[in-house]
């Protein structure tokens, strides 16, 4: 099998880390070697983190180049629209439709960018983009987007439900455990 990348952007808190984690899990038991690295910006002040999921028959490095990643899922919006660039053609983002107001709009410097993706949609980019923190919140928290989006991805993937349940088991703190994954299931039925 060729090697497969997956890239996972966000902003710093919002659980890439997790999802990361989540996903490698669920390849290893598929029987893929695989690779993940994880980049991480000004994580703790809001910034810009990444991380590479690569898996395949053997995987040398962790790095996704340019024009490489068969997936992008984002947390945040400008993020999603940020990577693009790393999307090979053919390839899907998966986005959260939320917003987090990066600094230079903070302090009034720049304004966020509107229709991103439609602007993204009109540069020939397949997005899948849903209300992420909505559906996190029915689960039960703001903070199981990371998992509504995992649960998105799952659709893309020939894996089974029970599976991606079994790592999240293996994954997530036992008292957070249905929250999670009610989660999952509200991404993958989006």
């Amino acid at each position: 099998m060729e090697t497969k990348n997956i890239m996972i952007v966000g902003v710093g808190g919002q659980g890439s880390l997790l999802a990361s984690k989540l996903l490698g899990q669920l390849l290893i038991g598929q029987g893929y070697d695989i690779k993940v690295s994880e980049v991480h910006g000004m994580s703790q002040r809001g910034g810009s983190v990444v991380t590479y999921v690569r898996y395949g028959d053997k995987v040398y490095s962790p790095v996704i180049d340019k024009g490489q990643a068969d997936f992008i899922v984002s947390f945040e919006l400008l993020e999603a629209a940020r990577w693009t660039e790393y999307l090979k053609p053919g390839g899907k983002i998966i986005t959260s439709t939320q917003q987090i107001n990066p600094m230079p709009v903070i302090i009034g410097a720049a304004a966020y960018p509107e229709n991103l993706v439609e602007k993204m949609q009109a540069a020939g980019v397949d997005v899948d983009a849903i209300d992420a923190l909505t559906l996190a919140e029915q689960a039960g928290s703001a903070k199981t987007v990371n998992i509504v989006l995992m649960g998105r991805l799952s659709k893309y993937f020939d894996v089974t439900e029970e599976v991606w349940m079994q790592c999240i088991e293996k994954g997530v703190p036992a008292k957070f455990l249905e929250m999670n994954k009610k989660a999952f299931m509200l991404g993958a039925n989006a």
